[in-house]
């Protein structure tokens, strides 16, 4: 599994030995256990190190100077900062492959999925069900859909039905406005040359396509093929609203002390409910190798400022097509969140394509 995360991050050479790094990683680890702040008797105990308190102190003093962990408040207890947070992910945590019992409910749920988007929803309610956080996934891009078949349906008022099936197996429905009234039998013969030149291409080729034809000399087309061409313009053309995702468990947050605050909320929810943020945070991880990690301020965006988000791209016929992942606070089990956004990904997109085995 490829893990691919952001930031700078912390020269774990410098200023830190390995004493100081088990107790940090110990600090870590009983922060997100427990969610309140470690003191150095907690991490004498739990350290496994034979060190007094005042030396715990000094190390704890050390790694506040480098700015990996801070005190919420006047306590001695001390929390990891988004750079801690950073440092563990990238260089302390041990992730462990997911339990056959594990994954054997998201195989089935997926597996028992009659269609693309009812297979999304699983897989965005299964990552929220397991982690008790929010599952989000972006549906597939339309731009690597192919056209199977088209069909014409005549309205009134020049108007046109058009009826196009993809290669996902879903059926779309798209009313168009043309110049002229069409006869059954004209767009008959207009769908019929659409799906012997245009099926099997991608609809982006298509629309490529199509707007080199209508620009090229229509001399050496009929009358009959530009009507079609045209036609083609209008049902695929690229002015649909950009694709949304599916999330699921938003509500699971208000679970979260630190998400819990009203304005914090409603900042979060704002942010799901208009959906730019997401979806640019998303698209930010099409290209990623495996999976990618926005820890709170990270993202850019101050509605997440609490939260981490970890994403993994899915496939389909080896083509990105999609995003998926994980919101919840900072405090996360990365190492049980992590492996099963991973094996989500993979799952789903074996479950959108029928030819690929799922991965065992």
């Amino acid at each position: 599994m490829l893990l691919k995360t952001l930031g700078g991050g912390v020269d774990i050479n410098q200023n830190l030995n390995d004493r100081s790094l088990q107790l940090f990683k110990t600090l870590v680890e009983r922060y997100i256990q427990d969610g309140q702040p470690v003191g150095s008797r907690l991490l004498s105990k739990d350290s496994d190190l034979n060190l007094s308190a005042a030396t715990i102190r000094n190390v704890m003093a050390d790694l506040e100077d480098l700015g990996l962990i801070h005190s919420p408040h006047t306590s001695a207890g001390r929390v990891p900062t988004v750079n801690g947070y950073r440092l563990f992910v990238d260089s302390l945590l041990t992730v462990k492959p997911l339990m056959q019992e594990d994954l054997l409910p998201l195989q089935t749920g997926l597996s028992n999925s009659s269609d693309a988007s009812e297979v999304i929803e699983v897989a965005s309610k299964m990552l929220s069900q397991t982690t008790r956080m929010a599952g989000v996934v972006t549906l597939p891009r339309r731009e690597l859909v192919s056209l199977r078949h088209v069909e014409f349906l005549p309205l009134s008022n020049a108007r046109v039905l058009a009826i196009f099936v993809t290669d996902e197996q879903e059926v779309h429905n798209k009313i168009i406005h043309t110049a002229k009234q069409f006869s059954p039998a004209q767009l008959q013969q207009a769908a019929n040359y659409i799906n012997s030149i245009y099926s099997g291409r991608s609809l982006a080729s298509l629309r490529e396509t199509v707007l080199y034809e209508l620009q090229a000399d229509q001399q050496k087309m009929n009358q009959e093929m530009r009507d079609a061409v045209t036609m083609a313009q209008l049902v695929f053309d690229n002015s649909q609203t950009k694709e949304d995702y599916v999330l699921s468990g938003e509500t699971n947050l208000m679970g979260f002390a630190e998400l819990a605050d009203m304005d914090r909320l409603k900042q979060l929810f704002e942010a799901f409910s208009q959906k730019r943020s997401v979806i640019h945070l998303l698209d930010q991880c099409l290209h990623a190798d495996g999976v990618q990690i926005f820890i709170g301020e990270e993202s850019g965006y101050e509605a997440f400022e609490h939260c981490s988000l970890v994403t993994s791209p899915y496939s389909v016929n080896n083509e990105v097509v999609g995003v998926l992942g994980v919101i919840g606070p900072t405090r996360m089990a990365y190492e049980k969140v992590i492996p099963f956004v991973d094996v989500t990904a993979k799952l789903l997109g074996a479950a959108l394509n029928p030819k690929t085995s799922p991965p065992s």
